[in-house]
């Protein structure tokens, strides 16, 4: 059996984006969100102006269709903070 990387073998295992309720309702309701809070909550945070790429959960939803929606969890994040929010949260199982 040839090797394969341990992210290749986790991405396999996935559900797909849709699937997991990223399809064109989480599309249309992120661009509307993008465009009402355009900025990175947490580089602001740091009195730093950046554009904000990604709509974050802020508490995980884990497949919570209810946490999932609503928007009071939601925030704009540049991509390296949500990545890096995100390594912290697979990190400590959050």
């Amino acid at each position: 059996m040839p090797y394969r990387p341990a992210r290749e073998n986790r991405r396999d295992t996935r559900y797909s984006a849709a699937n997991r309720g990223y399809g064109r309702r989480w599309r249309v309701a992120r661009l509307h969100w993008l465009r009402r809070h355009p900025l990175c909550v947490m580089c602001g945070q740091k009195g730093l102006t950046v554009a904000a790429e990604v709509v974050d959960h802020i508490r995980p939803h884990k497949g919570d269709r209810v946490l999932f929606w609503d928007a009071g969890n939601w925030q704009s994040l540049c991509k390296r903070c949500h990545d890096a929010k995100t390594r912290r949260e697979t990190s400590t199982g959050g």
